[in-house]
């Protein structure tokens, strides 16, 4: 399905909710998504930024402070 269907899909899906709640969060996700398209700089990672992203992540993966994909999925349903 091509990017132009999906949109249409998701609009009439959209359309279709009656949860006050669930149109909340999707307006959420959509501005938060905006913003971050809106800001985003696309210049390169340093190869010393890139190496200490890897390190943080690691140490925060061995100190046990990340979510896992079932707890994210929970959140948003």
């Amino acid at each position: 399905m091509n990017l132009e269907a999906r949109k249409i899909q998701f609009v009439q899906e959209f359309l279709k909710l009656q949860s006050e709640e669930a149109i909340s969060r999707l307006e959420k996700i959509l501005k938060k998504e905006k913003n971050t398209l809106d800001s985003r700089t696309y210049e390169p990672m340093t190869e010393d930024e890139l190496n200490n992203r890897i390190d943080k992540s690691e140490s925060d993966f061995r100190n046990k402070r990340f979510k896992s994909s079932s707890d994210l999925l929970a959140k948003y349903k």
